[in-house]
Parts: structure tokens; sequence; C-alpha cells
């Protein structure tokens, strides 16, 4: 009985002990951020959102939760780990979190699909070489995950949704292995096939790794969501698709938060909310950027939340075109609305 318990204790403190360096890395929860200082723009164009007013947070609009983030971040050291250099900005959440070894994830067990994922890109690992070839990938379910809440290939088939990639297959190159970790299951979420994971959200993930190769750094946070409809008895509900036998969820947006780091060590901040459907090829990607804080109420998480984003040299560099877009031409705007958030 006494081995017994000094085994399970050393276990409990390795546990705790782990427990803690993810805390430290991921920083403190719960902080809150406002959208620049123009109180006035931000609150027209989240109002112009018609699904923002139901996503309430804890405080009032204009005013700021806990801590305040710190003015610079440094980079993590040369030697310092992998995850701490993917996490520099901070985690979104610390549920479940699974460290893959070129991106990060946390996984949705209810919804067997993941909660967000993160990536940080550079020019040099998406360089292409010889030995990385995706066609030598095969999607597999994730063995980490307990039998209960994993997703199984079998799910998708039939189904008529793709397996979306949240960390993007072309995003990592630096080996085969890092290749094949993205086609793990737990880095998969039900899309629409035509006109968006092959067409709309192919070009947001080519365009992040364009960014990619003009700056320093880049590092992308994407999942899933799952927003509100009003119905015809004119309440809103939450309703979404499941497939398989395991019951995946499909979400109905997806997002991308974007955050760029040039050669001056400048950060700017892009951030877009895509329906989970077929888009016309010629709506140009920023029609779908918005405030960060729309996707973090919708999502329920704070996202690069050390970055005080006030300080940001750019935020949502096409931000102007999505108010001008949703404010200034009322036919478009209820197209807008109609086609992708009602």
């Amino acid at each position: 009985m006494l081995m017994i318990t000094k085994v399970y204790l050393q276990k409990m403190t390795k546990l705790l002990r782990r427990v803690s360096q993810l805390t430290a890395l991921g920083g403190a929860a719960g902080v809150g951020w406002l959208l620049g200082s123009n109180h006035s723009h931000k609150s027209s164009l989240l109002q112009s959102l018609p699904f923002f007013d139901t996503l309430s947070a804890a405080a009032p609009q204009g005013s700021i939760i806990s801590t305040e983030a710190t003015d610079i971040v440094p980079p993590p050291s040369p030697n310092a780990s992998r995850i701490s250099q993917i996490m520099r900005f901070g985690f979104p959440g610390l549920s479940n979190i699974r460290a893959l070894d070129d991106y990060v994830l946390s996984y949705d067990t209810r919804n067997r699909v993941p909660n967000w994922v993160c990536e940080h890109l550079t020019a040099d690992n998406l360089a292409k070489k010889s030995d990385v070839d995706r066609s030598k990938c095969d999607f597999h379910e994730d063995l980490s995950i307990h039998e209960f809440f994993r997703s199984e290939n079998r799910d998708y088939k039939g189904s008529g949704f793709d397996r979306g990639h949240m960390a993007a297959a072309g995003n990592h190159r630096l080996s085969l292995e890092d290749c094949r970790q993205t086609f793990l299951l737990s880095n998969m979420a039900p899309q629409v096939g035509k006109g968006f994971n092959r067409d709309k959200w192919n070009d947001l993930e080519q365009y992040c790794r364009k960014l990619a190769r003009e700056n320093a750094n880049v590092y992308v946070c994407t999942g899933p969501l799952y927003i509100p409809r009003r119905e015809d008895d004119g309440k809103l509900y939450i309703k979404y698709q499941v497939i398989g036998q395991n019951h995946v969820a499909v979400p109905t947006h997806f997002f991308k938060v974007v955050v760029c780091e040039n050669k001056n060590g400048e950060l700017e901040l892009e951030s877009y909310l895509l329906p989970n459907m077929e888009i016309d090829d010629s709506t140009p990607l920023s029609t779908f950027q918005v405030p960060a804080e729309v996707i973090e109420r919708a999502s329920g998480l704070l996202i690069f939340d050390k970055i005080d984003k006030k300080k940001l040299g750019k935020l949502n560099a096409h931000i102007q075109h999505f108010l001008w877009l949703t404010q200034s031409l009322p036919d478009t705007r209820e197209k807008f609305q109609r086609l992708y958030f009602t």
C-alpha cells in the first residue's frame, strides 16, 4: 500500500508540474481588450453584424477585464521549445491541449472537432522539400484521443463534407512527419467542399502563406464556430448538423486570426470569419474580415491575449472596406447578411 501511494504521489507531482508549465505558457485567462480607441467606430461596426447582440460578454462593451497586456512580448530564445515558439502570444484556452511537432491544438471532445489550432509560420518552414509530399499522407484517427470522443474516417464517408484541415498541410513542410501530423482527424472539421474547402478557404490558407513569406513571423489561430440564426418564429437558434456514427459536428462558420510580425518587430492583426457554405469565387477575402472581438465573443476564446491590441501597427487591413460594405450600401449589406449570417 505504501509503495502504491508513493507511485501515485509521484505521478500527481509530475501532472501538477506539467499543468503549471502550460499555465505559465498560456498566460492569464480572461483578458479582455478593446478594438482601438475609437469607440463609436467600433460600436457602429459591431452593430452592423446581425448576430453580435447575441454574443454577450460578462463585462459591458467598452470595458477591459482583468490584467493589461504587456507592451512587448519578446521572441522566445532560439533554443526554446517549439510549443513556446508557437504559443508566444498566449493560449486561447487551456482545455484538452495537444502539442504536435509543429502545431498546437485544443480538442473539443463533445463535438469531435478542434476548439482551436495555432501555428507559427515563417518563410523557412514553408520552403518546399523534396521528401515532403502530402500525397504520401493519409487521414488517420488520433489514437491519443479517448475512443469515446474520436472522429473516424467512416464518419465523413458519404456525408457530403470534406475533412477540412484547421492546421493546413501546406503550412508544415519541415518534414514528412510534420505534414503527416496535419492529417490527424483531431485536426479536421467537416467543411463544404466545392466553393469552400477547395476554394475560398484554400484562398485564405494561401494568403496566410503569402504573409509568412513577406514577414519575419506569422502566427495563425484557426477554429470552428456555431453562430445563431433567426428562424421563422423570430427567435434565434444555434442549429448544426452532425455526421457519422460519432456525431461529428458540422460548424456553421470558421475563423482565422492572423498576427504578422514584420522585420522591424512591428505587429499587425487580421481576422476572418467565413460561413461554411459555397462562396462565390469572385467574393474577395476582405469581405469576411471582422473585428477580432466578434470572433472572441462567438467562440468564448481570448485570442493572442498577450498582445495589447490597441498598440498594433495595423488592425484588419481592410476593416474600412468592411465598414463601407456593411453600412454604406443597404442592398449589399442586406445581401451579405442574408447570405452569410442570418
